[in-house]
């Protein structure tokens, strides 16, 4: 057998749906169930067919080869829908490395201690108005705060207050419908139903708001620190191609705002599940908390002595990683683990799927922070990819990692979160981002914290 057919299919496929349904009613479960069919299983989607690649090995040399596997597939072929073909994440190889030089500067060390000045105001803010005993939607109450850091470091007042509300709500409306559409068979997502006229609302107020600021900053021609400027101001010595377009930054824009709101905001609501169920590991992250801060907002000179509170980020970012599938294109007929993938195929991989087998980790469903102590053995380095790897791996890693320690922290040093009486195992809601769904917990203030 060549090409695809000699690529095993995953089970319980139905005619024309394929995997369709077991992939909307338990995604996790149904991609965790492949590798014991193969280091690469087909599955599915309609007509069409998507490789999923289940091997650590196999997926490190895709992400590596990002020539031949190239942006694509049916993930971010939705994914361009909003943020078009520009932008750094989603444009193909052969812009890639121009738009990475050009927009490098704005994630450049110096910036950082503004970002995160910027980063604690905004925790601060939004914490300050909680009162003891309130019951929190802990997921929007994280959207709150990682869009506010967002608005705040990526345009630096550019979207007041008034104006960030809106745009959060098209936010939620782009992510709500994400998932359904990403397996949606044409021409079923473009039937004008609620849900796709929804999602084309919210991206078009989008695009607007955030060219309308793009604009404006043009015009001015001010460095304003933030992450927009350093997009705007920078210039590409190397390649001598000059700045970046106005399409290219518009693109760019939408991603971060996108990419930095939601995956941190399911990150943090995680991690805060999650030491509500460890109470031991909370009461240490407590008194980490207590001895690096002087006062209660982290800061950036706490970062290196927030070294608990760095691993716990970490292990949520195994357990649970916002990012959970991504799809490339083949660009060029090539071999994977013994088999031939044609050009144009679409091939898949899972950070959730690799971050939870057996022989990378011991005990992979259990949460565990002190696994990344680095006294211990740590697994190999492709047994990890919350933010992917190779040329492509996300560009703001570091910032993402620096916005969840620090917010994680300032939370700690002045609340304790609690489930409520009852409170069952919270299943995680898909969408582009693996988040929690109906996580809801009491404030404490710390000073009223148990012992």
């Amino acid at each position: 057998m060549t090409g695809l057919r000699s690529v095993p299919v995953a089970p319980r496929a139905l005619p024309l749906v394929g995997h369709l349904i077991p992939l909307l009613r338990n995604p996790l479960g149904f991609i965790s169930s492949l590798p014991a069919h193969g280091k690469l299983v087909r599955i599915q989607l309609g007509p069409f067919t998507l490789v999923m690649i289940c091997d650590p090995e196999l997926t490190r040399q895709a992400l590596v080869d990002d020539r031949v596997y190239d942006k694509g597939g049916p993930v971010f072929d939705r994914v361009r829908e909003v943020v078009g073909n520009d932008g750094l994440a989603s444009c193909p190889h052969s812009a890639h490395r121009r738009l990475r030089r050009l927009a490098q500067p704005a994630f450049h060390p110096a910036r950082f201690p503004a970002y995160a000045k910027a980063m604690g105001a905004c925790v601060e803010d939004v914490t300050a108005s909680w009162r003891p005993g309130q019951i929190l939607d802990v997921p929007t109450e994280m959207m709150t705060i990682t869009s506010r850091i967002t608005a705040a470091t990526l345009f630096s007042g550019a979207l007041p207050p008034g104006e960030l509300g809106p745009v959060l709500d098209d936010v939620k409306a782009f992510f709500d419908g994400f998932y359904q559409r990403m397996f949606m068979i044409p021409p079923l997502d473009r039937l004008p139903t609620s849900g796709n006229r929804s999602h084309l609302r919210a991206r078009t107020r989008l695009r607007e708001a955030f060219d309308q600021i793009i604009a404006q900053r043009r015009a001015e021609g001010v460095d304003h620190d933030d992450l927009l400027s350093a997009l705007i101001m920078a210039h590409d010595s190397e390649g001598d191609t000059g700045g970046m377009t106005d399409a290219e930054i518009s693109d760019t824009v939408v991603t971060f705002f996108l990419a930095g709101t939601e995956t941190t905001a399911a990150l943090l609501a995680w991690a805060l599940d999650l030491l509500a169920r460890h109470p031991r590991i909370a009461h240490r992250l407590s008194a980490e908390v207590d001895a690096v801060l002087d006062g209660d907002r982290a800061t950036h000179a706490d970062l290196p002595r927030l070294e608990l509170t760095r691993r716990i980020i970490t292990e949520t970012l195994r357990l649970r990683p916002p990012g959970w599938i991504f799809t490339r294109a083949v660009t060029a007929d090539t071999r994977l683990g013994g088999h031939l993938l044609p050009a144009g195929s679409s091939v898949a991989y899972s950070p959730y799927l690799i971050h939870h087998r057996t022989d990378l980790y011991d005990d992979p469903e259990t949460f565990d922070p002190d696994r990344w102590d680095p006294e211990r053995p740590q697994p190999p380095r492709h047994a990890l990819l919350p933010f992917a790897s190779g040329a492509r791996k996300c560009i703001g890693d570091t910032f993402g990692m620096t916005e969840a320690v620090l917010t994680l922290a300032t939370i700690t040093a002045r609340w304790r979160l609690e489930h409520l009486p009852g409170q069952q195992r919270v299943r995680p809601a898909l969408g582009l981002a693996l988040r929690p769904s109906e996580l809801r917990m009491r404030t404490v203030p710390r000073s009223a914290a148990p012992a």
